[in-house]
């Protein structure tokens, strides 16, 4: 890699990617028939769906990397804060990204999983989209693809001299609150695009997007497999004083407020 660090090796990438397609394959069987939606301590919805990709992903990354610790959304109090913090590498995993957009049947949700180095940084990331089937994978200082069945592509993000007069801006449909709607006014003349879970990332990363802000809660798991193919391709992840996200590095695993770029040279400060 451009930075030092190895790449990832080409049979994890593979092997990652397989995991996550078996995983999409669970959610789909639990998507195809009636299922029940319980609120965990958070309110957040968890389905059978979760639970099923969890399992799936869980076991096959403790086949494929023994040595490395899985830490998953739906397991995380399984782990004391002291013992994950000791890890010098790990597996950070969501299983269904996108909970409530499965709930509402629209196809927006995906399958996460990004591998975190001992300096907290996404050093590769798959996400599965289980409706369509398509992959987007990265590894910073590699490079970005998307896959769908047999064919892939190398996908880079946009440009700010590539793009036109109204900048493309993902919304989240199903979190939007008034200081995303106060900084989507301030952007001007922009298209937004309403969008579920991190396949914003996957949109920013191949140049359909250009700006993905976001204010509220999101967890390491929401953002980790995003940020390394948003930075494969080009782009950037920063909090408000301009630092991309690291991880595992607190006692908490939840995210401040970001802003995610197809292209880093966009005035993104004056936005926030």
């Amino acid at each position: 890699m451009a930075d030092g660090r190895a790449p990832v090796e080409a049979a994890i990438v593979e092997g990652a990617i397989a995991i996550a397609h078996d995983a999409a394959a669970a959610i789909l069987a639990v998507y195809a028939q009636a299922f029940e939606v319980v609120a965990k301590a958070d309110a957040s919805p968890v389905t059978a769906a979760d639970l099923a990709a969890h399992h799936v992903i869980v076991d096959g990354l403790r086949r494929l990397t023994p040595g490395i610790p899985v830490l998953s959304e739906e397991a995380t109090d399984a782990v004391p804060t002291a013992e994950r913090r000791a890890w010098t590498r790990m597996w950070l995993v969501d299983p269904l990204d996108g909970t409530r957009e499965f709930v509402k049947r629209n196809g927006e949700f995906s399958v996460n999983l990004a591998l975190i180095d001992d300096d907290g940084v996404a050093v590769f990331g798959v996400i599965q989209a289980p409706v369509t089937g398509t992959v987007w994978y990265g590894m910073p200082g590699v490079g970005a693809f998307r896959r769908d069945g047999g064919v892939e592509t190398a996908i880079r993000a946009r440009p700010v001299a590539g793009r036109g007069a109204a900048l493309r801006v993902a919304a989240s449909r199903s979190h939007r609150d008034p200081r995303t709607a106060a900084l989507l006014a301030r952007l001007g003349d922009i298209e937004p695009r309403p969008l579920g879970s991190s396949l914003k990332f996957c949109r920013l990363a191949e140049g359909a997007l250009d700006v993905y802000p976001r204010f509220g809660p999101t967890c390491e798991w929401d953002t980790a497999a995003g940020q390394a193919i948003l930075e494969a391709a080009g782009g950037a992840l920063f909090d408000p004083d301009g630092r991309p996200f690291r991880y595992n590095r607190r006692e908490t695993l939840r995210n401040g407020d970001f802003v995610a770029l197809g292209d880093p040279d966009l005035p993104w400060r004056t936005w926030i």
